[in-house]
């Protein structure tokens, strides 16, 4: 019915402008001429500025599919523990190395302690090592010298007994048997003399004088057979004194040798001290890092702001208890952004790094001009959580988009926050 009543309204229409078509009449001559420059005016205007249109569309590329990015610091806590001061509020203003949040630090100065002790302790070890190798040097180098010097000694010694006690052997017994039988000779001769004299002296063919003459010379003789042999005796003797003497000697040699050695193996202490203080060294080294590593876990619960920005979504409180990696707020840098515009990848034949860009921000309605830092190596599709699987029966050809980065170059005074919309223009030449 209603299609019925447009039919009725549009017949009535078209049968008024009939009518009044027919009652106009012909316009002059002179108005037609005008209607047709009017025309030839405004179709030549119209051409003029669709090749106007074209020639300024022509080599710039545009994208409403772009947004603001920045570093992004998602700030989190390296150690575990309890919130003692939350120093700031949400959308807060902080600088770079401004605290955040602190973390209580009783439980990791008491590490520090500990480990700042067990150095001490190391290094006072080490020390004492040191001191003790001189020492020790000195000590087995003189006790070395001296069983060094002892055994020379000895050694020299044993020449001199060994030199006696031959000689004692040797020439001096052999004088001394010699001289033994000499007066043993004598004595026989003597005592020989004696027997002959006495019937001589009985008969008094011989005075007495003679014979007490003769007496006297036999009592010499064995007087000195006797001398003679304690003096083969002594020497005798004296050779069992020479051989004690070289073997004493030989046992000072001996002693100065084992002496000697002893100070040898004393001497490898030293190495034994070097390597104590080595081993000593090396713990120092250890208890230093470990130091370092509880001072370092204690720097940790003052949470600073890396970088210059806005704190935004502030989760933490005073009296929580915090765990490692655990999202506590994030801080934006309002003064280090860029676009990120998704460009179909037909746009981008002739887009390069460089070019000037116009950036229109819909948030205040202005634009900024910047340029193109780079253009992504993968289309965004392809980067997603989930790629497109496109070997399928259905698969359907779609234009697909690349990201481009465009620096800003000057603000004019506009905060460009992350996640703005914006629309940007690439001029290509």
């Amino acid at each position: 019915m209603t299609q019925t009543m447009e039919s009725e309204k549009l017949g009535d229409k078209v049968a008024t402008s009939q009518s009044t078509v027919e009652t106009v009449p012909a316009p002059p001559r002179t108005g037609s001429r005008f209607r047709i420059v009017a025309l030839v005016v405004l179709f030549i205007a119209l051409v003029a500025g669709a090749i106007a249109v074209y020639l300024h569309y022509q080599n710039r590329v545009s994208s409403d599919d772009a947004n603001v990015d920045g570093h992004i610091a998602a700030i989190a806590p390296k150690i575990s523990g309890n919130v003692l001061d939350v120093a700031v509020l949400d959308n807060q203003a902080v600088k770079a190395g401004q605290v955040l949040v602190r973390i209580d630090p009783r439980d990791y100065q008491a590490r520090v302690d500990q480990a700042k002790a067990a150095l001490l302790e190391a290094e006072s070890k080490l020390h004492s090592a040191r001191v003790t190798i001189p020492m020790i040097d000195e000590t087995t180098q003189s006790g070395n010298t001296a069983a060094t010097a002892q055994l020379a000694d000895a050694v020299a010694e044993v020449a001199r007994a060994r030199a006696s006690w031959q000689q004692a052997s040797t020439s001096d017994l052999a004088v001394a048997e010699a001289n033994v039988r000499t007066r043993q000779a004598s004595n026989d001769r003597a005592q020989a003399d004696l027997t002959r004299m006495q019937p001589l002296v009985d008969k008094a063919e011989i005075s007495r004088l003679q014979f007490d003459a003769y007496t006297a010379a036999a009592r010499v003789t064995v007087g000195e057979l006797q001398a003679a042999q304690q003096k083969l005796a002594s020497a005798r003797q004296d050779v069992e004194i020479r051989k004690a003497a070289l073997d004493a000697a030989q046992t000072k040699v001996n002693q100065a040798q084992a002496q000697v050695e002893a100070s040898v193996a004393n001497r490898k202490q030293v190495g034994i001290r070097e390597a104590d203080a080595g081993t000593a060294a090396a713990s120092v080294e250890s208890y230093r890092a470990t130091l370092e590593a509880n001072q370092l876990m204690l720097s940790y619960t003052s949470i600073v702001s890396p970088i210059d920005g806005v704190v935004t979504r502030k989760s933490v409180e005073v009296g929580q208890i915090v765990q490692p990696g655990q999202g506590l707020m994030t801080v934006i840098p309002l003064q280090d952004t860029w676009v990120t515009a998704n460009f179909k990848e037909t746009q981008l034949a002739n887009v390069r790094p460089g070019q000037k860009a116009e950036i229109h921000i819909d948030m205040y309605g202005q634009t900024v001009a910047g340029h193109v830092d780079s253009i992504a190596g993968a289309t965004g599709s392809r980067l997603s959580l989930l790629p497109p699987e496109n070997a399928t029966g259905n698969f359907v050809k779609v234009v697909q988009r690349i990201p481009v980065k465009i620096l800003v170059d000057r603000t004019n005074g506009l905060i460009l926050r992350p996640g703005m919309n914006v629309d940007v223009t690439i001029f290509t030449k």
